[in-house]
């Protein structure tokens, strides 16, 4: 069970662990508002709570974007950081109004991914990816900041946002996909 009703989301989670079969949460199962201080607090009550509601093992990401020159914000409040019904679009719009003309604009994506089976086991996986916050945005790909996230990992000369990158070439190196890979390494043996 997929503790999100994020159609991007469950769909970068499904390519990510391609090994598992992931059920997509149902509709009737309601899922707690995101109000940990920590991305760890969010997923794992996400996840406790559709584990609760299946009866299934679940898995619950929280996630988002620090700007280093704003103290780590949006950070917690990504996905609202314009406003409790924000857009992608406008959350973006207002991360790069804070950060015009900022001489740092460093920033991360940080994932975690809960992981909890029906007995109560719990575990937590942890996913970073270093960038730089373009000016303005650029690419199709990707959902949330990625049309103005420049990962560091694509090297100095590169300069395609993750909204530019192949889903692959995005996988390989992004937040989710570095926590996904860590959780497939634990559930493949190394418990």
């Amino acid at each position: 069970m997929v503790a999100t009703r994020n159609e991007a989301k469950l769909r970068e989670l499904s390519e990510n662990l391609a090994a598992l079969e992931l059920v997509p949460l149902p509709p009737e199962v309601e899922l707690p508002p995101e109000e940990g201080r920590t991305f760890a607090e969010n997923a794992l009550a996400k996840a406790r709570a559709a584990g609760a509601a299946s009866g299934l093992a679940a898995i619950a990401d929280d996630s988002g974007i620090e700007a280093r020159a704003l103290g780590g914000r949006p950070g917690v409040r990504s996905a609202r950081y314009a406003g409790p019904q924000a857009s992608d679009e406008e959350n973006l719009a207002l991360l790069l109004r804070e950060l015009e003309g900022a001489a740092d604009r460093s920033v991360a994506y940080v994932c975690a991914l809960a992981y909890v089976e029906p007995d109560g086991e719990e575990r937590l996986f942890e996913g970073r990816c270093e960038g730089e916050l373009a000016t303005e945005p650029r690419g199709s790909g990707g959902f949330g900041y990625d049309p103005a996230f420049i990962p560091d990992d694509t090297g100095a000369g590169d300069r395609r946002t993750m909204a530019e990158l192949g889903a692959a070439e995005k996988h390989a190196i992004s937040h989710r996909g570095r926590a996904a890979r860590e959780l497939e390494r634990w559930l493949e043996g190394e418990r």
